[in-house]
């Protein structure tokens, strides 16, 4: 036995109960994707390791019919002193479902947990982008700390002159 409720197979709760909080993943795209090896092929012969620059946005937005759009897009330039050896920029969404969740908590889930699950498949993108790039081993980004970033944004935001 459980002590959980059984809920019907659209996420609702049974009748005379609160929903569930959660969400569902409908879609996830690529929305847009770049790469360039523009020293090739003797960024293919570097020695060392080279410096990488990464930028990490994310933007969510609602829906007309009660969905959201959820996006990250990551900027990444390996470059050493002497030349560019990659860029690479992808834009990855989701289309997501939200239900039982409080108003005030619907923004940290649509900017944490919902780019939490579309990461991995965005990394892998770019895995994949570096390795037909000619680059072994290809370029694997470190799991990132979404709630970090979340907490930086509202603090930015929270200063004065910050983001509107």
């Amino acid at each position: 036995m459980t002590d959980v409720a059984p809920t019907d197979p659209n996420g609702s709760a049974p009748t005379g109960q609160p929903p569930v909080p959660g969400f569902r993943i409908l879609a996830q795209y690529v929305r847009d994707l770049s790469f360039e090896n523009p020293k090739a092929p003797d960024s293919l012969r570097i020695d060392g390791r080279p410096t990488i620059d990464m930028g990490v946005e994310l933007n969510a937005q609602g829906r007309p019919d009660g969905l959201f759009e959820v996006d990250l897009k990551l900027s990444i330039k390996a470059s050493t002193e002497a030349l560019s050896v990659f860029q690479v920029e992808l834009l990855y969404g989701g289309l997501f479902q939200i239900s039982g969740v409080a108003e005030q908590d619907i923004e940290p889930m649509l900017l944490i947990e919902c780019p939490r699950y579309l990461f991995p498949y965005a990394r892998e993108i770019i895995a994949r982008a570096t390795a037909d790039g000619g680059f072994y081993p290809p370029f694997m980004l470190d799991p990132l700390d979404f709630a970090g970033i979340y907490a930086a944004r509202l603090q930015q935001q929270n200063q004065p002159g910050g983001l509107a």
